[in-house]
């Protein structure tokens, strides 16, 4: 009974998808109007190994072995090369439909250009995607610093800080959903179901004990050259909640440890996740400034008229931080477990004209839970999800495209926002020389 119930679950995500992809499909009036001109792609990594091993804290929760990971320590997975690969062959399959390259096309000049952060996952994603993507190609990943460093472009870490900025982001933080302690609080039936999932009772961290998920000792850290940081127990119900994610992902199961989860059960323990990172990185004041990097290159990017094709590749803490950053309005996802960044979705921003201007269209597009599991291959027939996101105070026309003239307004005004930070020194020197 059991096969059945997710063969029929399997299905009608499968249906849902389809109705997805339809409502943004072109139609043939739209693809006579406009033409495509370029494509920059926006990636999270895909799936990966949880991000310590050996004697890590989702380790000693829980007296249960977890997934033998097919990786090291918080790289790619041999499943995430295999979804990339197939989400590179659908990029080349659309591409070509929409006539921006021809089939078995070879890079020439800078019409392409693959940049990823130097973590193994990022370039392996990279490396992976470009695989499916141009198979006739043996493309060079450009990254910038040794294997498994960070890359000051992906790294979303303040680059400036003083007192007044700093109260700023932790008053934003504490306007979130009433306030962190009120949103963690809302999390408490979720962090008890994983609490049971685990068997945390008997687990090994239990001698000391540590029987519970807690978040009563919540603070944040806001400093320059650092990533915003939380201290404190919810941490720990965060790298759980990555970990049985991860293992849901890689066993191609609902349950965890033989316990049978819905998938409103499962987007649950995402969900404790989300409120981690979108505490961190999702403050409009904090995102500026974290992700000031990438929003200028995508800017950049985007100005240009000889690149076709651009591939980042990061993190997710990326792709909440441009968000915030831009104002954008990220969709609730459908058919995945993460609510609004899954594993592996890319942000693109596809860039058309109709011969007297030009435009941006803004999508997310990511795979299934059912194709990651199962290792689809994906294609203009059997597509991923792709959903639109919308830019916050700003009209779409009525083919759901943006000017290109009013976003690159929205960029610039977020930089602008960045510059306008003082860093400590400044305003010291500024108060003194009052």
């Amino acid at each position: 009974m059991g096969n059945i119930k997710k063969l029929i679950a399997l299905a009608l995500l499968g249906a849902m998808s389809q109705g997805a992809w339809a409502q943004i499909e072109r139609s043939a009036a739209f693809k006579a109007k406009y033409q495509l001109k370029q494509v920059v792609v926006m990636s999270r990594h895909n799936i990966r190994s949880p991000l310590t091993s050996g004697g890590a804290v989702h380790v000693r929760v829980t007296p249960h072995q977890w997934f033998q990971w097919t990786s090291p320590s918080s790289q790619l997975s041999l499943r995430g090369g295999v979804a990339e690969t197939a989400m590179g062959q659908f990029f080349r399959k659309w591409v070509v439909d929409q006539g921006l390259l021809p089939e078995n096309y070879r890079p020439e000049g800078d019409e392409v250009l693959f940049y990823a952060n130097s973590r193994q996952r990022t370039f392996a994603t990279a490396k992976y995607f470009s695989a499916g993507f141009l198979p006739f190609a043996n493309v060079e990943i450009t990254h910038k610093l040794a294997e498994d460093k960070m890359d000051p472009v992906f790294t979303p870490q303040f680059t400036k800080m003083n007192d007044a900025y700093r109260q700023q982001v932790l008053s934003e933080i504490n306007a979130m959903h009433g306030g962190p302690q009120a949103w963690m609080q809302s999390m408490q039936p979720t962090l008890t179901l994983m609490e049971q999932v685990i068997d945390m009772a008997h687990s090994p961290a239990a001698q000391n004990d540590t029987t519970h998920f807690w978040f009563d000792d919540t603070q944040f850290v806001l400093e320059k050259g650092d990533e915003p940081r939380m201290t404190g127990g919810y941490k720990l119900a965060n790298s759980v909640a990555d970990a049985l994610v991860l293992q849901c992902y890689e066993t191609e199961s609902m349950k965890a440890f033989g316990t049978e989860l819905t998938t409103e059960q499962w987007r649950d323990i995402c969900h404790v996740k989300q409120v981690y990172d979108a505490l961190l990185f999702t403050t409009h004041s904090a995102a500026v400034n974290l992700a000031y990097p990438l929003v200028s290159r995508i800017r950049q990017e985007l100005s240009r008229t000889d690149r076709k094709f651009m591939f980042l590749c990061g993190h997710d803490s990326n792709l909440a931080s441009i968000g915030a950053a831009l104002r954008l309005v990220y969709p609730e996802t459908q058919n995945a477990l993460e609510i609004h960044t899954p594993i592996g979705s890319k942000l693109v921003f596809e860039k058309w004209s109709d011969g007297s201007d030009t435009y941006v269209g803004i999508n997310l597009v990511f795979a299934r839970v059912g194709q990651l599991q199962n290792r689809s291959l994906l294609s203009l027939e059997e597509p991923p999800m792709v959903l639109p996101v919308t830019v916050d105070g700003l009209t779409p026309n009525a083919d759901g495209l943006y000017r290109l003239s009013d976003f690159d307004h929205r960029m610039q005004e977020t930089m602008a926002e960045y510059e306008a930070i003082e860093d400590a020194a400044t305003a010291i020197n500024n108060t003194e020389n009052k």
